[in-house]
């Protein structure tokens, strides 16, 4: 029987957010797209909702490294490096391949939305259907940092467990509960006969 606990996700990942946002700056967005192919599985596998597939990650991958190539390769030909633009007809084949660049950067963006807002209903559920709370999940965030934002909620879904379980005043156990012992029994008012 598996025993389900708020820490076991966030465990399994291991990766704070953080380090997730410092290695995306120097990786130029390239390890997100690393982290969600190695990790999506283990997320999908824990929550038990299957939100998206390998496919996904390997078309965000393909839009961004296409977008970074042609943003490079037309930069060196067409001037920022010394090149000079020459004729016009070169400037305007390096403005529609910029263009084209730009148009790639914004698939990759909407994929990775689109892929967070799957996994921010996935982990609404886990959290609901698991440990009976609503896990707050920011849609504004979801939109503006995506993949970071779902891994700082995964991050901070103990916090949010412990914080539901003071507010509502109930201690939740997701623990299997032990049918052997008796229940503890209640006092009984003293009985006053008439």
């Amino acid at each position: 029987m598996t025993e389900f606990n708020i820490n076991s996700l966030k465990n399994k990942l291991n990766t704070p957010t953080l380090h997730m946002a410092l290695l995306s700056v120097v990786t130029n967005g390239i390890y997100p797209l690393m982290w969600l192919y190695k990790h999506q599985d283990t997320i999908m596998q824990e929550t038990g909702q299957r939100f998206s597939s390998r496919t996904l990650v390997i078309w965000m991958a393909i839009c961004a490294g296409c977008s970074v190539l042609l943003r490079v390769l037309f930069a060196l030909q067409m001037g920022e490096y010394g090149y000079g633009y020459g004729e016009y007809r070169h400037r305007s084949h390096a403005d529609a391949m910029q263009t084209l660049a730009m148009l790639l950067s914004l698939a990759w963006c909407v994929l990775a939305v689109v892929w967070a807002f799957k996994a921010r209903a996935a982990l609404r559920q886990y959290a609901l259907n698991t440990f009976r709370f609503d896990l707050k999940m920011n849609p504004f965030y979801t939109l503006i940092f995506n993949i970071f934002y779902i891994m700082y909620c995964i991050n901070d879904m103990p916090q949010a467990f412990a914080k539901h379980q003071i507010i509502y005043g109930t201690l939740l156990s997701v623990e299997p509960v032990v049918h052997d012992q008796q229940p503890p029994q209640l006092p009984q008012p003293p009985y006053h006969p008439q």
